[in-house]
């Protein structure tokens, strides 16, 4: 299996496991189960399987996020919201989401049971935790028993196995949190600037030391795009990425990835063309093929 054309299916369809981060269903659930604000809402649910870690271990794993944004929220919500409730609530909320983004055939078809058991088998092939804390929590947690969540769930043990990788990449790079936010934004084919500082609770101040030293290791220039060298280092970072994500999706063969993707993206369409995400959300370039 090419390790790009793994990558290339892995980014197609990671909207179908992202959309919970947007879905009403998945924010009122993890409210019911006493998470209390919006933001708290998205550090619960995603570092629910970890248990109730503190500040440092969620700022580390996600990587990217303001060290301050995370302590606003972590580890605060355990006092009002167990672990286990939050990652029930969660699974509650996609099955809710779900339902009504796709409709009751497409969560009944066998098109979704065919792609459920797809993505499974990628997922049940990756091949161990080591140096993956993200996808080793996740996959700790029972595999649910209906279709669309066991693809839900398939899909978010690959993201998170990705992502993992993706930090070990960025570190080979040299790149920190906030430089590795800055260049993506740059590259114009993932978050819009302005969405990722915020919502990554980064100040101006904060954005413009980071971009600076960025300049001076001539990674950006004074418009604040991408050098040459730049995209040589985003390139090496995805290469990278790519290359410690492709074992799972080797497990699937060419044929089983494109029949997934063929399978799946109609969904992850659906739940776009629904405005499910903030319009702020995606760079000029997004979904472009890097």
């Amino acid at each position: 299996m090419d390790p790009h054309a793994a990558g290339r299916a892995a980014r197609s369809l990671e909207l179908l496991h992202s959309f919970s981060y947007f879905a009403p269903e998945v924010d009122d659930a993890l409210g019911a189960a006493g998470v209390e604000s919006g933001r708290a809402r998205y550090f619960a649910s995603r570092s629910a399987a970890l248990g109730a870690v503190g500040a440092g271990v969620v700022t580390a794993v996600f990587y990217n996020f303001s060290p301050g944004l995370v302590a606003s929220a972590i580890p605060a919500v355990w006092q009002s919201a167990t672990p286990r409730d939050v990652v029930a609530a969660r699974i509650d909320g996609v099955d809710a989401a779900l339902r009504r983004l796709l409709g009751a055939d497409a969560i009944a078809s066998a098109d979704m049971a065919e792609a459920a058991d797809l993505a499974a088998t990628a997922a049940r092939a990756i091949p161990g935790p080591d140096g993956r804390p993200l996808y080793a929590a996740h996959a700790d947690l029972p595999w649910p028993q209906a279709p669309h969540l066991e693809l839900w769930h398939a899909l978010t043990l690959l993201r998170e196995y990705r992502g993992d990788g993706h930090v070990a990449a960025l570190q080979t790079a040299g790149l920190s949190g906030i430089e590795a936010l800055i260049t993506h934004t740059a590259s114009g084919i993932g978050f819009s600037e302005g969405f990722a500082r915020t919502r990554r609770g980064w100040s101006e101040d904060e954005w413009a030391s980071a971009a600076s030293a960025l300049r001076e290791r001539g990674l950006l220039d004074g418009r604040g795009e991408l050098t040459e060298d730049g995209f040589e280092v985003r390139e090496l970072v995805e290469d990278l990425t790519d290359d410690l994500a492709v074992v799972p999706w080797s497990a699937l063969g060419e044929p089983g990835v494109e029949r997934l993707v063929d399978l799946a993206l109609p969904w992850r369409d659906t739940v776009i063309d629904s405005g499910l995400f903030p319009a702020a959300l995606f760079g000029p370039r997004y979904g472009d093929a890097r």
